[in-house]
């Protein structure tokens, strides 16, 4: 009997020692976790329009920015209190770098320039050469706006400039603008990113560019300088560059970087 009762009071003492042992694992892994997820919450993060379905499902710690990216640099160039900068294009990353206002910007995907109709058509657009025709109310972004400027990049390339131009209607202030004006049948046709026109498939049909028109479309971010959170801030990006943030992005129809346009 006493054999006994010391195999179990010796059952009883190891099955508590394992007990506990999960639970300060359990508490460690959760306090891993937490202390993880705090590295990112807090900062504020400007981003192109085009990412503010992407980002959100990165990571929902943030507070996010979304506009423009040349208003959103503008306003960082003059203080806003910014702690990471996502901009649709290189240029505006790279403009405040050389000011000393990011840090050197970094490349984390790309995307395409489609043209978008309504679903019904009734400007009866079915390729890039039909919007020349007199009358026909195209949507475009402002020219310091990267997608306004990649239209007009697409329209020289192709010799469409003096014949598409006086078609345009209006000249918004970023890519969701442009998508809600032809979404609500404001415009016979816009350009938008193929990123921005798949969040609205039952609203709109989408026309190509052609491939060898195709401008190149690449995003780029970096930290702010003025930014208290210079930590939280590089590990935002790390977090954009992961193999989970590439997936995420490309589930959301954005292109992976060639291998010549990654980080240098």
């Amino acid at each position: 009997m006493r054999v006994r009762s010391r195999r179990l009071v010796l059952r009883s003492f190891v099955g508590l020692v394992l007990a506990l042992a999960l639970v300060t694992s359990l508490a460690t892994g959760g306090a891993a976790a937490k202390t993880s997820k705090s590295n990112i919450n807090g900062i504020t993060v400007f981003a192109a329009a085009s990412l503010t379905d992407v980002l959100p499902a990165i990571d929902s710690g943030p507070t996010y920015s979304f506009g423009s990216s040349g208003t959103l640099a503008t306003q960082i160039n003059n203080g806003a209190p910014a702690d990471v900068f996502l901009a649709a294009a290189t240029t505006q990353p790279a403009q405040l770098f050389a000011a000393g206002k990011l840090s050197k910007p970094v490349n984390f995907t790309r995307n395409k320039l489609v043209i978008v109709v309504p679903k019904n058509n009734p400007a009866g657009i079915t390729s890039i050469y039909d919007l020349t025709k007199p009358g026909t109310k195209i949507v475009v972004a402002g020219p310091t706006v990267p997608v306004g400027s990649y239209t007009l990049q697409v329209l020289k390339q192709m010799n469409l400039t003096a014949k598409v131009t006086p078609n345009f209607v209006s000249q918004e202030t970023d890519v969701r603008a442009v998508l809600t004006k032809v979404q609500t049948g404001q415009g016979d046709a816009g350009f938008v990113y193929s990123t921005d026109a798949q969040t609205v498939p039952n609203d709109v049909k989408v026309i190509k560019v052609p491939a060898w028109a195709q401008p190149k479309v690449v995003y780029a971010m970096g930290v702010v300088a003025a930014s208290p959170n210079q930590a939280k801030g590089k590990a935002y990006m790390a977090e954009i560059l992961s193999k989970r943030g590439q997936a995420m992005l490309q589930k959301y129809g954005f292109l992976p970087l060639a291998s010549s346009s990654g980080a240098k």
